[in-house]
């Protein structure tokens, strides 16, 4: 096992395995977010660039290519319940969906008439609805065309019907992920660095919320995307890397990266942990399985 580790509780030797260690495994991107694993392999944003990448690893080694170009400049990916990709997109300002054939078509693109500020994350909940947060991001100077006055965390249906708008109190809601019984929904805010949590009552709202952790420390990073693993225990990316929270909000210890990651994914068996980072793509490998 390396030193690429800040352990701060005996429990997080629980995730790890003899020889985790973080790998460097591709590079050259403008800046990295959203690894989902499809199909055998990782599909991720390369944001700046406006392109989804596709990784692989075969016998002959590992490939990069283009997905998808151009993205709109696409954020966090995850999959419906039929598997079709769904993309977070910036400059397109939407939520779109991408089918087995390659047909994309948006669910979601105005909250009342008013064109969204810049979806950023997404998670599928298991009765199909989609979450998804609304930062400005990726507005110019986070202003620029901005309609709503609010940044918002909205839920829609996988066909684009029923956009509701669930939380609008946030900065800067970023990041979002739920619990292994969905009976959480944790939301990271970029711009205050912290992480909320909120009960999730039996029609899928979010309620009683209160920050969970409080990721400030003073170094550069944010708290950003994040994932759960079966364990219910939260792997947030935040200043010097990924950190990693028990379900009590306990800081157990943090698996440091040489770039500042901006989002985290579970891929192969679901014991390798993906993370973007700036302009590189990094993987672990772990004892804990990740909730895919």
């Amino acid at each position: 096992m390396t030193s690429s580790f800040d352990i701060r509780s005996e429990s997080f030797s629980k995730i790890l395995n003899e020889n985790s260690s973080v790998e460097h495994i591709a590079t050259g991107f403008g800046f990295t977010e959203g690894p989902i694993w499809v199909n055998g392999h990782l599909l991720f944003s390369d944001i700046p660039n406006s392109r989804i990448v596709r990784y692989d690893v075969e016998e002959e080694g590992a490939s990069v290519s283009t997905y998808r170009y151009p993205s709109g400049n696409s954020n966090g990916l995850t999959l419906d319940q039929n598997g079709n990709l769904i993309a977070c997109e910036h400059t397109n300002r939407r939520v779109s969906v991408t089918d087995s054939s390659g047909n994309i078509k948006a669910i979601a693109t105005r909250y009342k008439g008013k064109r969204l500020n810049s979806p950023n994350d997404v998670v599928v909940k298991s009765d199909g609805w989609v979450y998804f947060t609304d930062p400005p991001y990726g507005l110019m100077n986070r202003t620029q065309g901005k309609e709503l006055d609010f940044n918002g965390v909205f839920r829609v249906s996988s066909n684009g019907t029923g956009l509701e708008l669930l939380i609008k109190d946030m900065t800067g809601p970023n990041g979002i992920a739920f619990s292994p019984d969905e009976k959480k929904l944790y939301v990271a805010d970029s711009m205050e660095k912290f992480i909320n949590v909120y009960d999730v009552d039996d029609d899928g709202y979010p309620v009683n919320g209160r920050q969970f952790a409080d990721l400030d420390n003073g170094e550069e990073g944010v708290p950003d995307g994040m994932k759960i693993d079966t364990e219910g225990r939260i792997y947030s990316t935040g200043p010097g890397g990924v950190w990693v929270f028990s379900p009590e909000a306990e800081l157990l210890g943090k698996i440091l990266t040489p770039e500042i990651p901006a989002n985290c994914g579970w891929g192969e068996d679901g014991h390798t942990l993906f993370m973007t980072a700036r302009t590189g793509l990094y993987k672990i490998r772990l004892g804990s399985r990740g909730n895919i």
